[in-house]
């Protein structure tokens, strides 16, 4: 099953109304992404990788092309199916945390799980499994303010992986964290990858989580320029 495909996307255009006319960030993509990769979308600002994350993630439509996300075409299903789908299937980690600051660390973690209406026992199991994943057992009682950035961060993997997502997806997740902890974080999320058989897309250009990927897609100018695969990531701190 290692081969099964998480994500296939086939040429895909994305177009944005500018003015009078259209800025066009994604054009013409073909990917595939597989079961357990570690996958990369590289680039600079503005050359599409963040798009293409959302388009994965079905926040977004493209404007031409096809993209199938475990198993659902969706350019077929309704806004309501993306939506299940992402709360069944996937996991989401952004840059700025999104915790609710008047939830504790375990209230913003068992979120995912009341809205899939997993019962109260479970989701108190499922929850504390998560938090110590992440190593944040002893902050389950905390409230964000109350935690560092790298905690904060570590809070919302536990929140993207509690319900054991097929496909996580980071847009720059380590963009506010200095080196110590982008090299945690990383360090988590490689683990969970290899535990949890999860499939991680990342969108950034931050060169140390660079360094724990095993597939770097370049993007440039809303184009692919190389996909290339990385045999022994060198990641960890230098």
């Amino acid at each position: 099953m290692e081969n099964t495909a998480v994500a296939t996307i086939n040429h895909l255009l994305k177009q944005f109304p500018v003015g009078g006319g259209f800025f066009t960030a994604l054009n013409d993509v073909t990917l595939t992404f597989r079961k357990r990769e570690f996958t990369g979308l590289v680039g600079p600002s503005g050359s599409g990788k963040t798009t293409l994350l959302n388009i994965i993630g079905g926040l977004d439509s493209p404007t031409e092309g096809t993209v199938n996300v475990l198993g659902k075409a969706l350019d077929n299903t309704s806004h309501g199916e993306r939506a299940l789908l992402r709360r069944k299937h996937m996991g989401f980690i952004f840059q700025s945390y999104n915790l609710l600051p008047v939830y504790t660390v375990f209230e913003n973690v068992e979120l995912p799980l009341i809205l899939n209406k997993v019962e109260e026992k479970e989701r108190d199991e499922m929850v504390k499994e998560a938090l110590e994943w992440v190593g944040l057992s002893d902050k389950i009682n905390s409230r964000p303010a109350m935690l560092s950035g790298g905690e904060c961060q570590r809070t919302a993997i536990a929140r993207a992986i509690v319900h054991r997502p097929e496909l996580v997806l980071a847009d720059e997740p380590t963009a506010n964290l200095d080196a110590e902890n982008s090299h945690h974080i990383m360090e988590i999320m490689v683990k969970l990858n290899k535990e949890l058989s999860t499939s991680f897309i990342f969108a950034t250009h931050d060169e140390k989580i660079m360094a724990y990927l095993r597939r770097i897609i370049h993007l440039d100018d809303s184009q692919i320029t190389e996909d290339e695969h990385i045999e022994n990531p060198t990641g960890g701190p230098t």
